[in-house]
């Protein structure tokens, strides 16, 4: 619904569709990937990182996130002087996490005054996290992640460095935060909405206090429902939210100009994701 209304507001001739296959073998073989008028496509779960072996050409942040949602097709000429089709990934999710964060204040200040570095809380070890990571890393914060499973989190922290909290209690992340007077800028959840995932009260407590400098942004990338439990407690604490369905239309307008080299008629993009997830 979001990229065909785009595509109706700017009077291009294209429609976004769903191909809905078990395996990225079954799809490149299939008649929307060969068709001559195929110009690229989103990747969802589970087959972000399976897409990649079958495209010529990754993006930086595709490279550097370890995954693809997005794909897009060039014609390029080929060594003799023939044009060939070249299928080329790239993530815009980041931009989903970023462009919100940074609208918000999110970014590490380098102005002295005695407050300590900037962190990004990211919850969750899936590849949305990986998404989180980079974002966070564009924003020039610190990485602090937990996951239910520690483990999960290695691959994570081996690319893109940070440090792995085993619990969210005061007597761990709390040390840590007080010895290295780090403060928590964002706090991104990637974690599925069932869990109904809650922050610690003591991180709301000590980070809203009057004395406070720094105030957390907290994100929650799921879209339905449009409040989350998570979400639900931010609010409550005064805290800025930003809502899966704003992650939702960023990276869609970043798909839409990746596949048309055109500006995303932003409004519209954003009014139908609206209109669907409240």
């Amino acid at each position: 619904q979001m990229h065909n209304a785009a595509f109706k507001a700017t009077q291009l001739p294209h429609e976004y569709g769903r191909a809905d296959y078990e395996t990225v073998e079954e799809f490149i073989a299939g008649d929307e990937w060969n068709d001559a008028c195929f110009g690229g496509c989103s990747v969802t779960i589970p087959h972000k990182q399976s897409i990649m072996p079958f495209l010529d050409r990754l993006e930086p942040a595709a490279k550097d996130i370890g995954a693809v949602n997005t794909v897009f097709v060039r014609q390029e000429k080929d060594f003799d002087g023939s044009m060939r089709r070249v299928m080329i990934g790239d993530n815009t999710d980041w931009r989903g996490i970023y462009n919100p964060l940074n609208r918000r204040g999110c970014a590490s200040s380098n102005s002295s005054g005695g407050e300590g570095p900037g962190a990004a809380l990211i919850l969750g070890a899936g590849g949305t996290a990986r998404a989180a990571a980079y974002a966070a890393t564009k924003l020039g914060l610190e990485l602090i992640y937990w996951n239910r499973t520690p483990d999960r989190l290695t691959g994570i922290v081996d690319e893109f460095g940070g440090m792995v909290v085993s619990d969210l209690s005061e007597d761990s992340l709390g040390v840590f935060l007080k010895d290295t007077n780090t403060k928590i800028k964002a706090v991104i959840s990637t974690l599925p909405a069932a869990s109904e995932f809650e922050l610690p009260q003591w991180i709301i407590e000590q980070h809203t206090a009057p004395e406070s400098t720094t105030k957390p942004v907290v994100l929650d990338v799921n879209y339905k429902p449009y409040t989350t439990k998570l979400l639900h407690q931010a609010q409550k604490a005064n805290l800025a939210v930003v809502r899966g369905s704003e992650m939702l239309w960023e990276q869609g307008v970043g798909q839409f100009q990746l596949w048309t080299g055109r500006t995303a008629p932003y409004k519209v993009m954003k009014d139908v994701v609206l209109e669907n997830c409240q």
